[in-house]
């Protein structure tokens, strides 16, 4: 079943539902829509699944109901400047659920869609689980990604500025994606629109403190993060680190007392975007559902 569904800012997106009743439910907003032709051969130059949402739910639905969209490609093509709030993207996700008669779901997110699912995790009742990947659940880099979201934003609006009046049938890059710029050397064209929503969205979180919320998450999750995922961001973003890696590894045990279930995903180049793919995901992600789901259907 595919069907659109009109979010809290008015903007509709295309949901689809698909898979095995029996297994419960998947909620799966990282399911990117197929990319095919020139564009598809570099997403495979660097290492990115260019059927990147139809293999994720192709891997789940023989065991699970999979609800899917790409909630990153909706952003992009509509923005939200100024409300992309934590609490209007749970709003979101939860009025999805609704229209497509879903009561219940897990949920999978990855990045900044993983620290979406905490955020969902701690404002609903409705989760049987919820998985984080490449995103700490415990002393998460907020604060570094608010800086590295400003500096974009900015960049970005001088960008434009510097470029009003030029060109103007060149189309926007539509392609752009946080987590796959080189910051150092990518010169930053992206629509100030687009990156002030994420701005936003950090911006939003600035008040929140992940290690005195622990208590109130009481269902089965699980994190995991690529072996060498660390981005080195630089003067232009603000000298920053973002050890997602690091952060894991350094809180595991504390993580492991507060019920968390931790997976470093070792391998040659296994950084933020590697550690993303469905090829890498699935056979991790894929039997811890399996194996919660029968808990939920035998207590």
């Amino acid at each position: 079943m595919i069907k659109r569904v009109k979010l809290t800012d008015g903007s509709e997106i295309e949901v689809g539902l698909t898979g095995n009743v029996a297994g419960g439910t998947v909620m799966l907003p990282v399911a990117k829509k197929t990319v095919t032709g020139p564009e598809a051969e570099h997403l495979i130059m660097w290492g990115i699944d260019p059927e990147f949402g139809q293999h994720f739910v192709e891997g789940l639905n023989d065991s699970f109901r999979v609800l899917y969209f790409d909630y990153e490609g909706h952003l992009f093509a509509h923005p939200n400047p100024d409300a992309l709030t934590a609490e209007l993207i749970v709003n979101d996700l939860l009025r999805i659920a609704d229209s497509m008669k879903v009561d219940r779901f897990s949920y999978y997110g990855y990045s900044w869609l993983a620290l979406v699912g905490l955020q969902l995790a701690l404002r609903t009742d409705r989760l049987d689980s919820f998985i984080m990947g490449g995103f700490p659940p415990y002393e998460g880099p907020y604060r570094e990604m608010t800086t590295v979201t400003v500096k974009t934003y900015e960049q970005a609006l001088s960008s434009e500025r510097q470029h009003a009046g030029s060109r103007p049938d060149e189309p926007a890059n539509e392609s752009w994606d946080p987590d796959h710029i080189d910051w150092d050397n990518v010169p930053i064209t992206i629509d100030p629109n687009v990156s002030k929503q994420f701005m936003t969205l950090y911006q939003s979180l600035a008040d929140f403190d992940d290690r005195t919320v622990q208590h109130k998450l009481t269902i089965p999750r699980l994190a995991f993060a690529g072996e060498q995922d660390t981005i080195v961001y630089g003067s232009r973003f603000g000298n920053v680190t973002v050890d997602i890696a690091g952060l894991l590894a350094k809180n595991k045990e504390r993580l492991v007392e507060l019920g968390w279930e931790i997976e470093r995903i070792e391998g040659s180049g296994m950084d933020h975007s590697k550690a993303m793919q469905p090829a890498v995901v699935l056979p991790l992600i894929k039997p811890w559902l399996i194996e919660k789901a029968s808990k939920f259907s035998n207590p």
